[in-house]
């Protein structure tokens, strides 16, 4: 099962990562100002990541995939790591829809 691990930035702001079972990060969020609006990204991920067409392909510069998930607004809750081909992103996306509904949430905030 997946996990929503919660953490501060050093700057003050709050993120979240969804981490695969085998403790893989495979999405990473932007960051928010307060640790209310971090869990409201988490919902829309729990939501939006059951919607395949809420997933932009993408491919980097030097070669490498990558993918965002976005809201119903367009304004993109998550990125995906990069990988070495499509395949590997596509399976990263394949695993975020697998983990984010039912992910544990978890705070390190210290």
């Amino acid at each position: 099962m997946g996990t929503f691990l919660v953490t501060k930035r050093k700057n003050g702001e709050f993120q979240f990562v969804l981490k695969a079972g085998n403790g893989e990060p495979i999405l990473v969020s932007e960051g928010y100002t307060t640790k209310t609006n971090c869990h409201s990204g988490i919902e829309s991920v729990r939501k939006n990541s059951q919607d395949e067409s809420k997933f932009e392909k993408k491919e980097a510069k030097n070669g490498q995939f990558h993918f965002n998930l976005k809201a119903t607004n367009g304004q993109i809750i998550g990125t995906g790591e990069m990988y070495a081909s499509a395949a590997g992103r596509d399976n990263g996306i394949a695993s975020v829809m697998k983990n984010a509904p039912e992910a544990k949430i978890k705070e390190e905030l210290d």
